[in-house]
């Protein structure tokens, strides 16, 4: 069962949804969503034997605290004190935009962090039209029919419904978080030193096929370069048991033997 639990930090409260038993599995969110967008894949984890976190962003549900003035490093101490509260140390999950922050973890809380997943994360650059996606999608104004548009373009694969994804933007935060990104230097690119999982999507317009070496090329050997067919930017939502397959053969692979 995953249920509600919140954290109380100097300044803060940290909302997440929790629940399972085993290694921990913290799934940070993409841009401008909040973590109940993981919930196939949460039970998917859970049935395979771990514990999941799913945090909200500050300013959804009941995530709280200073908006204005962060950086990566604010949103990725929210992440470490969940680990704190439930593991010694987690593994640490991003979707998207989702994967800077985790990756901002393993490089702030290295103690914490046993293996870091990148969950249909973009390479270092893509085009212009492709984040403009999200600004339609976060607009009340924009139509159902141009919204439907955006999401088949840069997040489903065809043959996906993207219907499930019309709701759930959250403008402020998004405006909020993509400001984060411009109040942080880039050390947290290093990610840390734990083993990274890069998790593609093939029909992702965000990873071409030309990027699918980006982050072994930048990162080293310790990154595990893996595919999944039928799937766009919404990699997790599109198939999520796919996700948790290939996560928990992942982390498998890194526990260690008798």
């Amino acid at each position: 069962m995953i249920e509600h639990a919140t954290l109380k930090a100097p300044g803060r409260t940290i909302g997440y949804r929790f629940g399972g038993s085993g290694p921990l599995i913290v799934l940070i969110a993409s841009t401008g969503r909040a973590g109940s967008d993981f919930m196939e894949l949460a039970e998917g984890l859970i049935e395979r034997g771990f514990q999941v976190a799913l945090p909200d962003p500050r300013g959804i549900g009941e995530s709280d605290g200073r908006l204005e003035g962060i950086g990566f490093y604010d949103l990725a101490d929210d992440v470490a004190h969940i680990i704190a509260a439930h593991a010694e140390r987690g593994f640490v999950a991003g979707h998207a935009y989702g994967a800077w922050i985790a990756r901002t973890v393993a490089q702030a809380h290295p103690e914490r962090v046993a293996g870091l997943a990148l969950l249909a994360a973009g390479a270092g650059k893509w085009p212009g039209h492709l984040s403009g996606a999200i600004d339609i999608l976060c607009n009340p104004e924009t139509s159902r029919d141009d919204k439907l548009a955006a999401l088949r373009m840069a997040f489903f694969a065809p043959g996906n419904d993207p219907e499930d994804w019309l709701s759930g933007w959250h403008g402020p935060v998004m405006t909020a978080q993509r400001a984060a990104r411009e109040n942080t230097d880039d050390a947290w690119k290093r990610s840390g030193t734990a083993p990274i999982l890069d998790l593609l999507a093939l029909q992702d317009p965000f990873r071409p096929p030309q990027s699918y070496t980006f982050y072994k090329q930048t990162l080293g050997e310790r990154v595990s370069v893996q595919t999944i067919d039928k799937a766009s930017h919404a990699l997790p939502h599109e198939r999520p048991e796919a996700v948790a397959e290939a996560l928990a053969v992942w982390i498998e692979t890194l526990r260690p033997r008798s």
